[in-house]
């Protein structure tokens, strides 16, 4: 089955999709998102409000051909942010912190996390609910003052911030779900904003249906999106995919950010999605930064992408 309606409209979100890395810093100026190079020079944010970064799909714990050792790469990673002359506000973390949701595992990415010393907001991946509790040893960690499966929101400098849980109710083919309750909890939440409001939504499997041959999408996610489309600024994060895939619906921009553990294949180009081997030397061409760039009115992302290795 293809996803969409025609050959260009395939062809153009082809294009928009590359390989893996390690995050993106986002700043947000006038309710509009743009992401710059991990350890770029003042310029490339100084006009923003404020700055954030996102990771995502860091595997702690993984160790197999694609990648021996997760824990270095996301070591890489946080050694980027550390680096950067001007740390962003927070983090946001969007999910698949652990490969098996082993203590060990989630304390090793805390250990590296922490020496950035940033404040970050985790929302989990399926690989951080696969304790007995489905998700217990996760909402020990990072679910405090979250609702239901460690779904919740908050404010900074005039932006309203919602990370939602799509991976707690998987479907069959792995694609997410948001479920009933944590739906009419975003609607009580996004109400009480005005429409000006810029909004940054955070999940960890796509809010839109990418691939749906490989689970690449959430199930109910048409619902979400019809709460956001009254706000004039919406921007949409997540990860899972390990690439960088784009998409723009009217005034939402929908981002997935690449892992910082292994690349996965583009869709279709495989049997089946899973980690993608790739000769040794050749890992760290895969997990690169990406410099994205947006701005309101154009709906025209700008890609530049940065190796690890470059």
């Amino acid at each position: 089955m293809d996803l969409f309606d025609n050959p260009t409209d395939r062809r153009d979100a082809l294009k928009c999709m590359a390989w893996a890395g390690t995050g993106a810093l986002w700043a947000l100026s006038g309710g509009v998102a743009s992401s710059a190079m991990l350890g770029a020079g003042k310029g490339s944010s100084a006009a923003a409000s404020f700055t954030f970064l996102q990771l995502s799909d860091s595997h702690v714990g993984f160790a197999k051909p694609a990648n021996p050792d997760a824990r270095a790469t996301y070591r890489e990673a946080v050694s980027k942010v550390i680096a950067m002359p001007e740390k962003p506000d927070f983090i946001i973390h969007t999910g698949d912190i652990t490969q098996l949701s082993r203590d060990q595992e989630f304390d090793d990415a805390d250990q590296i996390l922490k020496e950035a010393g940033i404040q970050t907001f985790h929302v989990p991946g399926e690989h951080d609910m696969l304790d007995e509790g489905n998700g217990k040893a996760f909402l020990a960690r990072y679910g405090k003052g979250s609702k239901g499966a460690g779904w919740f929101s908050f404010d900074h400098k005039g932006v309203h911030f919602v990370g939602l849980v799509n991976v707690a109710d998987l479907k069959p083919g792995g694609a997410g779900r948001l479920g009933a309750e944590q739906l009419a909890w975003l609607a009580k939440d996004l109400a009480g904003h005005a429409s000006s409001t810029p909004i940054v939504v955070f999940a960890h499997i796509p809010l839109w249906i990418l691939y749906a041959e490989w689970g690449w999408g959430t199930d109910d996610s048409a619902q979400a999106l019809t709460h956001l489309r009254r706000f004039g600024s919406v921007t949409i994060l997540n990860g899972h995919i390990h690439q960088i895939a784009q998409k723009v619906e009217g005034n939402m921009i929908f981002h997935t950010a690449r892992s910082t553990a292994f690349p996965q294949p583009m869709p279709g180009t495989a049997p089946s999605p899973g980690p993608q081997v790739v000769p040794a030397g050749q890992l760290r061409d895969l997990l690169g930064i990406t410099e994205a760039t947006f701005k309101r009115g154009e709906h025209q992302i700008a890609l530049v992408d940065k190796t690890l290795s470059a």
